[in-house]
């Protein structure tokens, strides 16, 4: 379905996407002679200045000891799961984590295991469960800090108390975070990224507007992913231009908090919007879930909405659960406040249609 509407379906958060300031960045990039292609991968001649610039400085931006640039999250996430834990590890995972993730942990050698979502006390059952059966290798503990189909919070500080306590590593996916949670952006786990058991994914598609992800982490696991990590060895590397323009959103986020701050008061108002008129509550973060359970009955609100302009998507299992069918309702810089309101007047007008 090509986009049409008031955008509250896509992940562009703090409206940079198709921004002047990535426009101007991006001339500018090719003004002086950044190229477009990288022509091969990192470890031959792919690498380019830009790439390791960009890395230098969002090792500095987000705190970490290094950063390894990649062509996207998914990829990010296979590097991770499939290369650092080995056979005798286990990778402890929160219930609802990414399909990147799921398909990082085939690839890889360690056991898995789930445990309920963020139910940190289920965490902990789960890896002393683990040892009682006998495993004695590295645990990896591996959640979202915002899921993307519930919009809610990891408890990342008990998480990575957990961690410490039992000697564990936790790797923080930061996707739906990024450039929203955390002083400047920096993550819901910006008080956190300097640990060195924490290892951190920053997803360049979403707030930063441009694409690609960002690994950070001690120095040591970031040296070892370069290394070993397949998805990053064989692959060619990202466009040099496209980390110009991640090196410029990174620079807008340390320079303009004020985007991050009008953000937020577009989410507070979408928030006090859906109670006022649909009477839902209960929001963390930009990402609204409007459980409808029933999947034709979503589908069909979807399309009323669609109908009234307003690009909102239904999301349907296998994405979430059965009879959790629902709307996705995501809140950006790219719609204003009034139109935020008249969504979610729209909304209960079909909501009450549909009953």
């Amino acid at each position: 379905m090509p986009r049409a509407g008031q955008d509250f379906a896509s992940n562009d958060y703090l409206g940079l996407a198709g921004s002047d300031l990535l426009r101007d960045a991006a001339s500018a990039a090719l003004e002086r002679g950044v190229p477009v292609g990288a022509g091969g991968s990192r470890l031959l001649r792919g690498n380019a200045d830009e790439h390791q610039l960009l890395e230098t400085e969002a090792a500095s931006f987000f705190g970490t000891q290094a950063a390894l640039f990649m062509s996207g999250g998914f990829q990010a996430n296979l590097a991770i799961f499939s290369t650092l834990p080995q056979h005798s590890d286990l990778v402890l995972h929160d219930e609802l984590i990414h399909a990147s993730t799921h398909d990082g942990m085939r690839l890889g050698r360690a056991q898995t295991r789930s445990f309920a979502h963020n139910d940190v006390a289920a965490a902990e059952a789960e890896i002393a469960k683990w040892h009682a059966d006998g495993g004695t290798g590295q645990v990896w503990i591996a959640v979202e800090a915002v899921y993307s189909m519930d919009g809610d919070c990891a408890p990342v500080a008990a998480l990575a108390d957990l961690a410490t306590r039992v000697g564990a590593v936790l790797v923080l996916d930061e996707a739906h975070s990024t450039g929203v949670f955390g002083d400047l952006g920096r993550g819901l786990g910006h008080k956190v990224a300097h640990f060195p058991n924490v290892l951190s994914l920053h997803t360049c598609g979403k707030a930063l507007g441009a694409s690609g992800a960002l690994i950070c982490g001690a120095s040591a696991l970031i040296e070892t992913l370069i290394n070993k990590a397949r998805a990053f060895i064989y692959a060619t590397a990202p466009s040099p231009l496209n980390a110009a323009l991640v090196r410029a959103a990174l620079s807008e986020l340390l320079h303009n908090p004020m985007r991050q701050d009008q953000l937020w008061s577009a989410i507070h108002h979408a928030h006090s919007e859906a109670e006022t008129h649909c009477g839902l509550s209960g929001f963390q973060s930009q990402i609204l879930p409007i459980i409808i359970g029933d999947d034709k009955r979503t589908m069909a609100i979807a399309i009323a909405l669609q109908d009234r302009g307003y690009d909102i998507r239904g999301i349907r299992p296998p994405t979430v659960p059965r009879r959790t069918s629902r709307l996705r309702i995501s809140v950006t810089l790219n719609t204003s406040k009034q139109v935020i309101s008249a969504l979610f007047a729209d909304l209960a007008k079909e909501l009450e249609a549909a009953t």
